[in-house]
């Protein structure tokens, strides 16, 4: 490249002494969690540690029992059933987000060694990009990345793209203070790690490597970990709370009781027989144990383990990769979207959005000679390339302005190929900042004369020009209109050269020439087909949406008109500068934050500080970003959505990678967030209904000295198994468009609501009433089929608690196939929760529902048939089945009476 100082650059021993003092140029990697330290992570789920205390009593007591020859080895049955349940749901979880972070890490793989061009020792050399320090001289060319942070000693039309660092695609650079803007984000003199050469080209020091860089910052930022804790866990950790002491206690309840009853029964506080007592506390303690675990819901981590992977595994089909489990759920209680503008509600990609060249009408074409002259200033004075590998993206190489303007060449089925190659160029005047055009001579072959294009400015063009086939009041309406669009608007003109006229001077255009003005262009990065609707989607859904971007603040605003998010009424006290934001203390942000819309000019730490205020504020936070800019923001959100072909920096901060690229992609997560959580919410209430039942049974049987007619294995299929299995049918559930149309949910609210806690109540009531009646008849009543059930005799025996003459191995059987069917049976009433419809209701298409049920049906009759004696069970009667399923079915008539009504 030409040079107009000469450059010496560092000597070896100065590259060793700068290393030494600032390091290497690279970025400290974070550091990875090993895979145990990831799975045993799994273990401080709230219901799982209430799982391994069960876990830890249960073992104790099956020990006592099989070491003091009271039980055999099947006491081991129960502690081992606790164990696959932790196992299961831990393992599930972990495989899942194992599964999906290698998904990830192949889209995200990223190649550090590129070469630059460097002056060291006098001579031009290439090394490594690793390998600069502070103090050497970077030549960089179009199209190169930025190696580090450097000052520009050099600058020849110089455009750099900042949209990874600031969102702002077209970044003009100059060494010369009077072309210095004072509103950049970074110095005019400046160019940042991470960034690439649009246009022109350069020489800089490099006065910043490694972490100590913009990029290395921001990076850093994106690392911390930010522990932010989801509303899930918070809810599940409040349910955690209520069962652990629910469960103590109930026992603590048995305990007292039956003391109470012993030393009332023993006439006097005196022990007069302590071996006997001893053995009457002992039998306490294990009846208490046995409610603690019972109370536990072992299936609910599984649950929700199930719930979140099979919401992982469906989004992703709709381009929503989820890297972290809980941010499935997350999304639907997020309360507000901060989103980056360029890439995100932008395509990032420049476009021709209209065009006014004067005396012109209709599609451009060469086959008229202002259109020939149209196309040939826009091939040839033009340092942009299009990249035709890809037929279905074209991509544009180069000044993204000037690519839109080849682009759009293209779409007019104009290849600009031959033009540029058939016209000579005489003399060329690169775009630069001080200049504000672009000016080429050629010999053109439309003509065969020279002919000079200039484009630039649409006002500094204009001055050039002498022909100008519209009034210049015209010219300024209509660019003052484009600009109030945020749009970029560019100037073209041209000249026939006669007689050899001289047509640049000093680098400059001639004063005296005779240009004809050819009209305007303006160009946009457009805002995505898709963004509109999406946007609407979730306002209507009550969440804010909030655009923080680098971009000038005009730009920002017209971006918030487009997608219908600022309105020409909107309060100006809705809109911040970075400087503005920065300079303001939290405690006056905090009264302004919920209201503010658009964030301008904002640097990558402005958007991390945001997302902590509104989480101040006790906001649910969901981060859209695609630039290394982002990252930091990404990492601090509850949930961080980058975007597929962001940088790998942002990616690797965030939670979900949207594929896409779609806001649209955004809107969905949402909905599937929600609709997961309602998900979970009916699979609590069907869970925690077996086990208020349960748990009651077992205090009522504590109180009237008799067994539980349920044993431990059959407990942990109806826990473990059955639960499982019922988690998958209501996971499998489709998500619920119309969760789009209610308002997030609070975070302080309990994850059982009062609906849930009047359902569970009354219906793990209504089975109790049932179950003892069943009990109680059994006990004085000899049954071998329900064919002879006498409904008189049931009523006498409901309040007979004498002992009776027990139950038999077939009564026990029919007691554990109707606990099992009255569950089966609510099932289907927890999948209509909140659903306001019959559970009936597009059951055609809950495939994934129909077969788990049938999967349980099956189950329970290969139980009772097969079990014997682990299961203590013995084969049922056809006929039997069909009564206890026609008997127990009356739950959901139930259910869809109160919901018809309703």
């Amino acid at each position: 490249m030409e040079r107009n100082h000469h450059y010496t650059g560092l000597s070896d021993k100065q590259i060793v002494e700068s290393r030494k003092i600032h390091g290497e140029n690279v970025l400290t990697p974070p550091k990875k969690e090993s895979l145990w330290v990831r799975f045993f992570g799994k273990f401080t789920d709230p219901i799982i540690v209430i799982l391994l205390i069960a876990l830890a009593l249960s073992a104790g007591v099956s020990c006592y029992e099989y070491f003091s020859g009271h039980g055999a080895v099947g006491v081991f049955f129960e502690p081992a059933g606790i164990l696959t349940a932790i196992l299961l749901a831990t393992v599930v979880g972990f495989w899942f987000e194992l599964s999906a972070n290698k998904k990830f890490e192949i889209l995200n793989r990223v190649n550090d060694d590129t070469l630059v061009k460097v002056i060291r020792s006098g001579n031009i050399r290439q090394i490594f990009k690793r390998e600069i320090v502070v103090g050497d001289i970077v030549i960089m060319e179009t199209g190169d990345e930025v190696p580090a942070d450097g000052e520009l000693l050099d600058a020849v039309s110089l455009q750099v793209n900042e949209s990874t660092l600031t969102g702002e695609p077209v970044a003009r650079k100059t060494t010369n203070p009077a072309g210095f803007d004072k509103e950049a984000t970074y110095p005019s003199n400046h160019v940042m790690k991470g960034t690439t050469i649009a246009d022109g080209h350069c020489i800089m020091r490099v006065f910043k490597v490694g972490d100590a860089t913009e990029y290395g910052k921001v990076y850093e930022g994106a690392q911390i970990d930010s522990s932010v804790e989801t509303p899930l866990n918070r809810q599940l950790d409040r349910l955690a709370d209520l069962i652990t002491k629910a469960s103590y206690a109930i026992a603590g309840l048995i305990i007292a009781g039956r003391l109470v009853s012993y030393f009332v029964d023993a006439g006097g506080l005196q022990v007069t027989d302590w071996i006997q007592f001893g053995g009457f506390v002992l039998q306490t303690v294990m009846i208490a144990v046995t409610v603690i675990v019972v109370a536990v819901p072992e299936g609910l981590p599984m649950s929700v383990t199930l719930s979140l992977a099979l919401s992982m595994k469906r989004m992703l089909s709709t381009n929503n990769l989820v890297r972290k489990m809980h941010a499935c759920e997350t999304m639907g209680a997020t309360t507000v979207i901060c989103t980056d503008k360029t890439g995100t509600l932008t395509q990032n990609r420049m476009q021709i959005y209209q065009t006014n060249f004067y005396g012109y009408d209709g599609a451009l074409s060469t086959a008229t000679e202002t259109g020939k002259l149209i196309a040939e200033g826009i091939a040839v004075n033009s340092t942009a390339w299009l990249d035709f590998t890809d037929d279905a993206k074209i991509n544009a190489l180069g000044n993204p302005t000037e690519g839109a303007l080849l682009l759009w060449l293209h779409e007019n089925g104009i290849n600009y190929l031959p033009l540029r190659e058939g016209a000579e160029i005489v003399e060329q005047l690169t775009f630069s900042t001080e200049r504000k055009y672009m000016a080429t001579v050629v010999q053109s072959p439309l003509s065969g004369k020279k002919i000079l294009y200039v484009k630039g400015a649409p006002e500094i063009v204009l001055s050039f020009c002498k022909n100008i086939p519209v009034p210049v009041t015209e010219i300024h309406a209509q660019l003052l209109q484009y600009q109030n669009q945020a749009m970029r608007t560019l100037g073209f003109a041209y000249q026939v050269i006669e007689n050899g006229a001289e047509c640049i001077r000093n680098g400059k255009l001639a004063e005296d020439l005779n240009l004809t003005y050819l009209g305007i262009a303006a160009i946009s990065d457009p805002v995505r087909k898709d963004v509109p609707d999406a946007v609407r989607n979730c306002i209507n859904a009550g969440i804010n949406i909030k655009i923080v971007t680098g971009d000038t603040p005009g730009t920002a605003k017209e971006i918030g008109r487009q997608i219908g998010l600022w309105n020409e009424n909107e309060p100006e006290e809705h809109h911040l500068t970075g400087t503005e934001f920065a300079g303001m203390p939290d405690e006056e942000l905090l009264t302004r934050i919920n209201d503010l819309k658009i964030l301008s000019r904002a640097r990558p730490m402005d958007k991390q500080r945001l997302v902590q205020l509104l989480q101040q504020k006790g906001q649910v936070v969901a981060v859209t970003g695609d630039g290394t800019n982002d990252a930091p923001a990404l990492n601090a959100a509850q949930v961080g959505l980058s975007m597929g072909d962001g940088t790998s920096v942002a990616k690797e901060a965030s939670d979900i990678t949207i594929l896409d690229n779609s806001f649209g992609s955004i809107s969905r997560a949402v909905m599937w967030g929600r609709s997961l959580y309602q998900n979970i919410q009916r699979f609590i209430l069907f869970q925690m209904t077996i086990n208020v039942a349960a748990c009651i049974i077992v205090l009522i049987g504590a109180f009237l000295g008799t067994e539980s007619p349920l044993t431990v294995t059959q407990m942990l299929w109806v826990n473990l198994i059955m639960d499982t299995f019922a988690a998958l049918a209501l996971a499998s559930l489709p998500p619920n468009e119309k969760v789009m149309n209610d308002k997030p949910r609070k975070t302080t609210d309990h994850i059982i609501s009062r609906p849930m806690t009047g359902g569970i109540l009354s219906t793990g009531l209504i089975f109790v009433a049932a179950l003892f009646g069943l009990i109680q008849y059994f006990k004085h009543a000899d049954v071998t089929s329900l064919s002879e059930f006498d409904f008189a005799e049931f009523g006498r025996s409901f309040f007979n608690f004498s002992p009776g003459n027990g139950l038999s191995a077939y009564e026990l059987s029919l007691f554990f196939t109707v606990f099992v069917m009255l569950q089966f049976w609510n099932m289907f009433n927890a999948k209509a929760f909140m659903s306001g419809k019959s559970a009936f209701h597009a059951l055609s298409a809950c495939k994934g529902f129909l077969s788990v049920a049938a999967v349980i049906l099956l189950g329970q009759w290969f139980i009772v048939t097969a079990g014997r004696e682990m299961f203590s069970v013995v084969p049922l009667q056809y006929s039997d089945w069909g009564i206890i399923i026609g008997v127990t079915s009356t739950v959901l008539w139930v259910g869809e009476i109160k919901r018809l009504f309703k």
